[in-house]
């Protein structure tokens, strides 16, 4: 389709399912969640295992050909745990492995099919053996991870830095550069004196938030009728 051609209420109804899902199917699995966490499609969003801390005002979007995973493995002294930070951001495909502890800082944002695991799950010469080597992932703050970018165990990014789409991530980024490749080096530093602008610094004022929001779909979605809905569901035009 190249619109929503869904009536107003329609997308208000799909809103309250999606919050009603959340409240009773994914926030009994988390070990706690913030207040104004945002999950879109949270049907499509898969949780694995205890320790997984949502913070105030994280925002998930899932699809149904990209689902996100957070997976946390407890066996024996081995227990993982993921924690993410307040304002994040976690994009369709998006995958969380963790053995040890991967700590996603505030206003971080991961974009699609990102892939974060901090072990090897075997060991090097005993391939039997799960696990294998396991050390803590760190994003700090304000952290942009691109497109299908891969970090690997023991890994700590400095606040700000941005990761490039396909990058390899195997040992620590600073703070305030950009880095890319395989393995990912520093190929940028960012300018100190530009101010930077996080998603706390949209996201604070949620009411404030959700009124744009509604006022937005009122807009587009006011003129639509339940009856040309169903009829471009059934039988599309072109144009639809």
């Amino acid at each position: 389709m190249r619109k929503d051609h869904r009536p107003y209420l329609a997308k208000r109804l799909h809103r309250h399912i999606e919050r009603y899902y959340v409240n009773h199917f994914i926030k009994p699995n988390l070990d706690s969640m913030g207040a104004e966490a945002a999950i879109m499609k949270p049907w499509n969003l898969k949780i694995h295992g205890p320790n997984i801390h949502f913070g105030r005002g994280v925002h998930v979007i899932t699809a149904r050909d990209r689902k996100v995973q957070l997976t946390v493995w407890c066996q024996g002294e081995q227990e993982g745990r993921i924690d993410i930070g307040d304002y994040a951001l976690l994009c369709p495909g998006v995958r969380l492995d963790s053995a040890c502890h991967i700590e996603i800082c505030a206003n971080t944002m991961i974009a699609a099919g990102a892939y974060l695991t901090d072990a090897d799950w075997h060991d090097i010469y005993d391939r039997t053996k799960p696990i294998g080597n396991a050390h803590k992932i760190t994003l700090h703050d304000n952290v942009w991870i691109g497109d299908s970018a891969i970090v690997c165990k023991g890994v700590s990014i400095g606040a700000n830095s941005i990761i490039g789409a396909g990058s390899v991530v195997t040992r620590d980024i600073p703070a305030n550069v950009i880095a890319a490749g395989n393995p990912a080096t520093v190929v940028k530093e960012l300018d100190s004196a530009r101010k930077l602008r996080r998603r706390r610094d949209l996201l604070a004022d949620a009411q404030s938030l959700n009124r744009q929001i509604d006022y937005l779909e009122r807009s587009l979605h006011g003129d639509n009728s339940w009856l040309g809905w169903l009829r471009t569901i059934v039988r599309p035009k072109r144009s639809d």
